[in-house]
């Protein structure tokens, strides 16, 4: 089954009917949407990123039999070359902050690895998609000064919020994950003025009706 996780702009998509149900969970309750896949708003309540209850949301897709979770997230460009407007699917991720586990033993587990099939089909379906790069995941909801970016360029080519969460746990839980990443600013430090909320929610908002598109042709390939 497939699962999506994304923003409330993925509602207005043309959708098969979905019906939404409170799933419990070990980890505490979660709302997800079925039909002939789950779609699942990571801001609950309207949670920002940091108090997301990220065990809470996969273990519920995991609960009604998701096996394969596909992650719509926007970011910030920390590459001259990945202007804003820019679609990227990662290949690799890392994380400033902490990360969700599912495990609470200290036994060391296996490093979990984007799902490359998957990637590669998405870069099929999304021809004007950046395949490649690194996500990296930084406490939100604040923006990153221009420290931090800096440093985070050296390792990284995208900074948000949410998908190393997902992804971790995704495959903790045995389920195959990627992500769509709409590039919606340059971060901190990168663009010819200074960083605004407003400017990332008004490139968010023209992106929107692009990845309802995305979607859509997910749904059709994958369900």
């Amino acid at each position: 089954m497939l699962g999506i996780i994304g923003g409330t702009s993925l509602l207005f998509a043309d959708l098969p009917p979905l019906e939404e149900t409170t799933v419990a969970t070990p980890y505490g309750r979660a709302e997800v949407r079925t039909g002939a896949f789950a779609l699942l708003m990571r801001h609950q309540h309207n949670l920002p990123p940091h108090r997301i209850n990220y065990r809470a949301c996969l273990a519920a897709l995991a609960i009604l039999g998701v096996d394969t979770v596909i992650a719509f997230g926007s970011a910030g460009s920390l590459r001259p070359d990945i202007p804003p407007g820019s679609i990227v699917i990662p290949t690799d991720y890392l994380s400033a902050t902490d990360i969700p586990s599912i495990h609470e033993c200290t036994i060391g587990h296996i490093c979990p690895r984007l799902d490359a099939d998957l990637i590669r089909s998405l870069g099929e379906l999304i021809p004007e998609a950046r395949v490649g790069g690194v996500y990296a995941q930084t406490r939100g909801p604040r923006l990153e000064t221009v420290a931090e970016v800096r440093a985070l360029a050296c390792a990284a080519d995208l900074v948000g919020m949410t998908v190393a969460s997902e992804a971790t746990l995704a495959m903790e839980l045995d389920m195959r994950f990627a992500a769509i990443c709409t590039v919606d600013n340059y971060a901190n430090g990168l663009g010819e003025t200074a960083l605004t909320f407003d400017q990332v929610l008004e490139t968010s908002r023209a992106n929107a009706r692009r990845m309802e598109k995305i979607l859509e042709n997910i749904v059709e390939r994958y369900t």
